[in-house]
């Protein structure tokens, strides 16, 4: 990436997430620009890192050659139709992070046909450990998919696929698959709590368990359901707990609650097709 001269356009969490990545990846904060509304995030952002800031996305596109787009989905037709000309002259590679919108969105809004990448994070990237789902459109080259994936991989693990609906997919795993989880654990120490544990004990056990039994997955060459029926000996205790759930019907209650979050991504993208004004 040495040739990269990376511009973020809004200085989110995402952002400093991934200029942390970079700039830990040796990477020159002298080639990272960051734009902000607010001065002060500027500001704070400019002397954490040793980066370059600016109040105008105009003369930050005009100095990059990776614009990262940041802002919220609703501030994005503005900020397209603000940037459009310069980015069309330079045939910038746009790496959009914004959940629902869809290349065609991009392209109706800049009217050209430009590389997009996009991004679909999750919050654990703010602890270098994030889920990123990535796709490319017709007009992005094998030298920038490496470009944009080598900026991703420094926040965690990247996975690319081949149809821009299976973004929605990743959405509704990766990108809220932690607030399941929290869910989860929450679930787990409030019923540790029921049983007599103080709150104390019962969250530190509950964060720890899952911080194992995640390694143990990753870690390990058998399946999520072998490494189950490992801690499940017959006639015990798991296995008796695991009759619950089973029999709640946990795994059709996950299902479900991933189409909902997909079928939401759906419906954000579909009110963007609401008003196609340029």
């Amino acid at each position: 990436m040495e040739n990269a001269l990376i511009g973020f356009i809004g200085g989110g969490n995402m952002a400093n997430s991934l200029i942390n990545g970079l700039v830990d990846s040796d990477f020159d904060p002298a080639h990272i620009w960051v734009v902000d509304r607010n001065p002060n995030k500027l500001e704070q952002l400019a002397a954490r890192f040793n980066v370059k800031t600016s109040t105008s996305a105009r003369e930050v596109v005009q100095k990059t050659n990776v614009v990262v787009l940041g802002v919220k989905p609703q501030d994005m037709e503005a900020l397209c139709i603000d940037i459009r000309e310069i980015l069309s002259e330079r045939q910038t590679l746009i790496v959009t992070l914004a959940a629902g919108l869809q290349t065609r969105h991009y392209e109706h809004w800049f009217q050209a046909h430009l590389p997009i990448v996009r991004a679909m994070p999750n919050t654990p990237a703010l602890l270098r450990c994030g889920a990123t789902g990535l796709y490319s459109n017709a007009r992005v080259n094998e030298e920038q998919k490496n470009l944009a994936e080598s900026l991703l991989r420094t926040v965690g693990i990247t996975v690319w696929v081949d149809h821009e609906q299976e973004i929605d997919s990743i959405t509704a795993l990766s990108g809220s698959g932690p607030a399941y989880f929290f869910l989860m654990m929450e679930a787990l120490q409030q019923g540790a709590q029921k049983l007599g544990l103080s709150e104390k004990v019962a969250k530190i056990l509950t964060l720890q368990t899952a911080l194992g039994a995640a390694r143990m997955a990753l870690e390990s060459e058998l399946s999520l359901e072998k490494l189950r029926m490992k801690v499940a000996s017959k006639g015990g205790t798991t296995e008796k707990a695991l009759g619950v759930l089973e029999n709640g019907g946990l795994r059709e209650l996950m299902s479900k609650a991933l189409k909902a979050a997909k079928d939401r991504a759906v419906e954000i993208s579909h009110h963007f097709d609401k008003d196609k004004s340029p």
